[in-house]
C-alpha cells in the first residue's frame, strides 16, 4: 500500500511526539517537620524514578489551621499549584466538592486500611482521601526521672499534677532553672482543641457536639476540666505553654526541660534520634483519665490522608502516586523511620515496625478507642465550631474566664452556628 510522502513524514512526527510526550510533574503536600519531608521526598523520588515522572514536594503550614485556610484559598481558586494535598481527619467534609473520587482508581486497595477511616474519608458516597497515618494523643514521661524520684507514671490528672509539682521543685533545686513538670499545646488553634477534647472527655464530658447533634458542652465534667487545666498554667506549665504548637512542646521536651509532655506519636522518632538530649530516657503510656461519673482515658483521633486535587491536570500519575505513598512499603518505612502509625492493620504485626516503635503494639487500645472531634455531625460547620471551642478554652487557660461560664456562653454560640440543623 503506498503512502503519500507528505502523509508519511506527519506520521513520523506523530510518532516521535507520543514517544517523546512530557512526563508528568506532581506536586505533593508531605508535612512540615524535617522528618516527614525527608521521608516523604525519600519514596516520592522512588516513584519518580520508576514511573520517569517528575515530582515537587510542598511543605504547607504547620499549623493546621492555617493549613486549611490555604487549602481553602488555593482550592477555591481551582488553583493547579498542588496536585496531592495532606488533609486532616476533619477536613474531608470541608474540603469534600473540591477533592478527586479515588474510588474509581483503587481496585479495592481501601479494604487494606482501617474500615473506620475509609468511612471518616467517605462523603457522600465518594472517597476523598486515602489514609497515611493515624494518630492519637499520647503522654511522654521522662523515665529517669520517674525512677529517680520514686514515682510511677500517672493513671489520673491529679497524678500527673502532683508528680509533675514534686520532680519539677526537686529539679529546679538540682540547678535546672527552667524544668518544667508539664507541657502541651495550648495555643489558640486545632492542637487547642485535640488537647481540651482530651481533657473534656476523660472527666465524662463528652465530645461538644455528640453524634447525634446534641450540644454537649455545657456540664460539669467539660467546666471542671477546663479549670483543671486552667490550674496547671504558671504551676507546673510555664505561662509560654499558651503559646505552643507541637513542636513547640516537643522542643521543650526534647532538651530535657519538661517531665511530661502531650504529643502525637510522630514525636517518638524525634526523641529517639542519636543526637537527642532525651534519647533512651523516654517513655510513653496514655493519657490519664480524668475524675467523677464516667471518668476514663481519653485519646483524641488524629491522623492525616491523602487527597488528590480535583483540578489537577495530571489526576492518573497523581493518582498512582497516592496509592504508592499509602502502600504498605511506604507505611512500613514511615513507621520505623518516623513513627507514624500504619492505618494498615496487617502492619501492626510486623516485627521491625514493633522493634522499632513499642508503643504502637503496646498502645494500640489507645488508637482503637480514641475520641473522634464532632467533624462529621457538624460538617461545614465544624471549622467554626473548633474555632469557638479552642477559643473559650484559650479564655480559660489565660484566667479570663471560669470553665462554668465559658461552657454556657459556648452553648449559646454553637446553637447560633448551627441555626437549626447542622
Amino acid at each position: 500500500m503506498n503512502i503519500p510522502l507528505q502523509k508519511f513524514a506527519l506520521a513520523l512526527c506523530l510518532a516521535a511526539g507520543a514517544a517523546a510526550s512530557p512526563a508528568a510533574t506532581i506536586t505533593i503536600a508531605c508535612g512540615s517537620t524535617s522528618n516527614e519531608l525527608e521521608v516523604c521526598k525519600k519514596h516520592a523520588d522512588a516513584w519518580a524514578r520508576r514511573t520517569g515522572n517528575e515530582v515537587k514536594t510542598f511543605s504547607p503550614p504547620a499549623n493546621p489551621t492555617e493549613a486549611l485556610a490555604l487549602y481553602r484559598q488555593l482550592l477555591g481558586a481551582r488553583s493547579t499549584d498542588v496536585d496531592i494535598i495532606l488533609i486532616d481527619a476533619v477536613w474531608p467534609g470541608v474540603l469534600k466538592d473540591h477533592l478527586l473520587d479515588l474510588k474509581a482508581y483503587t481496585k479495592g486497595a481501601e479494604n487494606e486500611h482501617y474500615p473506620a477511616i475509609i468511612q471518616n474519608n467517605t462523603v457522600n458516597g465518594r472517597l476523598v482521601g486515602m489514609p497515611w497515618y493515624v494518630d492519637a494523643g499520647l503522654l511522654y514521661y521522662r523515665k529517669d526521672l520517674l525512677a529517680k524520684h520514686g514515682l510511677s507514671v500517672p493513671l489520673t490528672w491529679a497524678e500527673l499534677g502532683a508528680g509533675a509539682k514534686k520532680i519539677q521543685a526537686a529539679e529546679r533545686a538540682a540547678g535546672v532553672k527552667d524544668f518544667h513538670g508539664f507541657v502541651f499545646q495550648a495555643k489558640a488553634y486545632e492542637g487547642l482543641t485535640c488537647n481540651a477534647l482530651e481533657w473534656v472527655a476523660s472527666w465524662g464530658g463528652g465530645t461538644i457536639v455528640e453524634p447525634d447533634g446534641t450540644i454537649s458542652i455545657n456540664n460539669a465534667g467539660a467546666a471542671g476540666a477546663l479549670n483543671m487545666a486552667a490550674g496547671w498554667i504558671g504551676s507546673i506549665a510555664p505561662i509560654g505553654v499558651l503559646n505552643y504548637g507541637e513542636e513547640d512542646t516537643r522542643g521543650v521536651f526534647q532538651n530535657g526541660q519538661a517531665l511530661y509532655m502531650r504529643n502525637w506519636p510522630y514525636a517518638w522518632a524525634l526523641l529517639n534520634a542519636p543526637d537527642s538530649p532525651v534519647n533512651g530516657k523516654v517513655g510513653v503510656a496514655a493519657l490519664p483519665r480524668g475524675e467523677g461519673a464516667g471518668a476514663k482515658s481519653a485519646a483524641t483521633l488524629g491522623g492525616w490522608q491523602l487527597a488528590v486535587n480535583r483540578y489537577s491536570p495530571n489526576a492518573e500519575a497523581a493518582v498512582d502516586l497516592l496509592l504508592y505513598m499509602t502502600g504498605p512499603v511506604v507505611q512500613k518505612d514511615r513507621a520505623i523511620k518516623g513513627s507514624f502509625n500504619p492505618t494498615r492493620p496487617a502492619l501492626y504485626g510486623d516485627a521491625d515496625i514493633a522493634r522499632a516503635n513499642p508503643f504502637m503494639a503496646n498502645l494500640r487500645e489507645v488508637f482503637a478507642n480514641a475520641v473522634a472531634r464532632p467533624s462529621t455531625v457538624t460538617g461545614l460547620k465544624y471549622p467554626s465550631v473548633s474555632q469557638s471551642f479552642w477559643d473559650a478554652t484559650h479564655d480559660v487557660l489565660s484566667k479570663e474566664a471560669q470553665g462554668e461560664d465559658a461552657t454556657r456562653r459556648l452553648e449559646g454560640k454553637l446553637r447560633l452556628i448551627r441555626r437549626g440543623q447542622w
